[in-house]
């Protein structure tokens, strides 16, 4: 591994700076700093962020390959800036055993693009019957601290009750997926104006809320932590900005889709846009961006959700629900909220590297880009606009809504622990 000078670099978004790799780890950070038996990157005007991470994404193995892969998703991770990602437990089988979490832990090792943390499951099969092996999960190689049944929702309350419990004992959190099934039975788009002129079958946005405010209660009481994932509407932000005013251990995560893309965009009855949770509305968007900038929400999640061609290019009614996000996630951050000046890249920073490191318990990863510290970082070129080109995708995928729309920035470089996985904007 050789020494690395990043020249120039706006770390954070500030003034530009020297920074220097060596070895794993950031050696310097300064004005003028010596290039001497040093590789030189150039990065006049580009910004300088710890590497992302990503505390939701789907790499679908083990069991749906022909969606993605471990490899091929880490790939796609790192050409979005990503140096870390949590696995979801929806795979073939459910990673609800040691067993299955250290293989998925084990293929992120060997893939090398980025560190692969495995989500376990919350109940047996995704079930809701059962609690899962959490304990043997933790204690497994793959260090297990975050479990979710993401896909569906923990709906009795006595099981969501017992999970908190027993990851209290040893400070996990487990990630709640919204919804309660019996409001959202045969629903196909948001339940609104744009669903009733469709006459497609609505998804109320209390479904959502109604199981956040069950399950932050349900956390005061045990007084364990509970994390919301793909948090969709304006009142799922009132409630936990209740609940973190109560003192209440909530985190939550809004999506890059949430934060651009509204119900309007079902007319076009593309399946592209049918996702879980659905597209809400305008004031939905807005609430979302707002309650990024003031922290109510904590982090931005991908959802990342990589399906093949033949399970999305299909009537509505038949289609996959999900789109793949790792590689314009930062792209639609820039544009919803650092172009519109709610959030500075030290926000971006912050929402997208330290606190999903931090809610995930994420070892060496979303740490401040200074002396001492890993050498994970992310390059990107706040000023380069370009149409999305989902052909050229390191995603075994190709589902995403943003085909053929501009979007600003652009990831160039990637270092994990020193090692370039991206120069460039060329995979390594």
């Amino acid at each position: 591994m050789t020494k690395i000078l990043i020249r120039g670099a706006r770390v954070l978004g500030g003034e530009p700076q020297d920074v220097l790799i060596d070895g794993g780890t950031i050696e310097a950070v300064g004005d003028a700093l010596s290039a001497e038996g040093a590789t030189v990157v150039e990065a006049d005007g580009k910004v300088l962020l710890p590497g992302l991470v990503d505390l939701h994404t789907h790499l679908r193995e083990p069991g749906r390959e022909d969606s993605e892969t471990v490899l091929t998703g880490t790939r796609a991770a790192a050409s979005g800036g990503y140096t870390t990602v949590f696995a979801m437990a929806n795979t073939f089988p459910v990673a609800d055993t040691a067993g299955v979490v250290e293989q998925v832990w084990r293929l992120g090792k060997e893939s090398g693009y980025c560190d692969v943390q495995p989500i376990g499951a919350v109940t047996v099969g995704l079930e809701g019957k059962k609690l899962a092996e959490l304990g043997a999960m933790h204690e497994s190689a793959a260090g297990v601290t975050v479990f979710s049944d993401d896909g569906k929702c923990v709906d009795d309350a006595v099981m969501m009750r017992r999970a908190l419990e027993y990851v209290k004992a040893f400070g996990g959190v487990v990630a709640q997926h919204a919804q309660e099934p019996r409001l959202t039975e045969g629903a196909q788009m948001n339940e609104g104006v744009v669903s009733a002129e469709l006459g497609l079958g609505g998804w109320p946005a209390v479904a959502e809320e109604s199981i956040i405010a069950r399950d932050v209660l349900l956390a005061e009481h045990v007084g364990s932590r509970v994390h919301i994932c793909h948090l969709s509407t304006a009142g799922s932000v009132e409630i936990v900005r209740w609940a973190k005013s109560r003192g209440i251990d909530v985190t939550a995560e809004v999506t890059p889709h949430h934060l651009l893309l509204t119900d309007e965009l079902v007319r076009s009855y593309n399946p592209v846009y049918k996702v879980n949770p659905p597209l809400r509305t305008e004031a939905d968007v807005m609430a979302l961006r707002e309650a990024l900038a003031d922290g109510t929400i904590d982090i931005v999640a991908t959802d990342h959700a990589p399906h093949p061609h033949e399970d999305k290019d299909c009537e509505w009614a038949a289609a996959a629900m999900g789109m793949v996000g790792l590689e314009t996630a930062l792209s639609v951050v820039q544009h919803t909220m650092v172009d519109t000046g709610l959030l500075t890249w030290a926000g971006v920073a912050d929402r997208m590297s330290a606190k999903p490191a931090e809610i995930g318990q994420a070892k060496g990863q979303g740490r401040p880009v200074a002396p001492g510290e890993p050498a994970n970082l992310t390059l990107v070129d706040p000023a380069y606009r370009g149409e999305v080109d989902p052909a050229g995708f390191a995603s075994r995928s190709r589902n995403t809504p943003y085909e053929g729309r501009e979007l600003p920035g652009r990831v160039t470089h990637t270092w994990l622990r020193g090692r370039a996985t991206l120069v460039d904007g060329k995979l390594q």
